[in-house]
């Protein structure tokens, strides 16, 4: 048996790799086929050298080093790191919807998100939004989106005509 295996260690090495990459389908980590590279290169090694046992074990052990080193930080990074799933009413922050019903700051309005009816209240509780208007949500308060609309610029004017940007800038500015 031992003669076989010294003079089939090419066979072993396969035998060796195919088992590593069958238990890679379990563990799904990308480390137990990394082995398998290196098993498999030592085994293409053996049929070169078939007695060169200490060859094929150092080929083997660069060859997995390598591969873990350099490869399977990207495999991993490419599969095990997907896009973030949100779930609940997360995934709507963020989105744009058109206001249906008008929105005050006492609430009251709704807008319509994804083909759904949302009730609704503006951002920062002072505005009034018309129907019609773009709105992106940027949070939900229970069952009610937070929005503000689109285009504007995200802060709300007191009644201080100094506030006021002048809406022709080459006129001087009135006091």
């Amino acid at each position: 048996m031992m003669d076989w295996l010294r003079d089939n260690m090419w066979a072993t090495w396969l035998t060796i790799a195919a088992v590593l990459g069958l238990a890679e389908l379990a563990s799904l980590d990308f480390t137990l086929l990394m082995l398998a590279a290196g098993a498999f290169t030592a085994a293409g090694v053996a049929a070169v050298f078939p007695g060169l046992l200490w060859l094929q074990i150092v080929f083997a052990l660069v060859t997995a080093a390598a591969m873990l080193g350099a490869i399977r930080p990207m495999l991993a990074r490419k599969f095990q790191h997907g896009v973030e799933l949100k779930t609940g009413s997360a995934h709507v922050i963020g989105r744009t919807g058109t206001v249906i019903k008008e929105i005050h700051p006492d609430g009251g309005g709704s807008i319509r998100l994804n083909g759904e009816l949302w009730t609704a209240r503006p951002y920062d509780e002072v505005s009034t939004i018309a129907p019609g208007t773009r709105v992106e949500v940027m949070s939900i308060d229970g069952a009610t989106a937070v929005v503000y609309p689109v285009g504007d610029p995200l802060h709300h004017q007191l009644d201080n005509p100094e506030s006021t940007p002048n809406p022709n800038p080459t006129d001087p500015p009135q006091s």
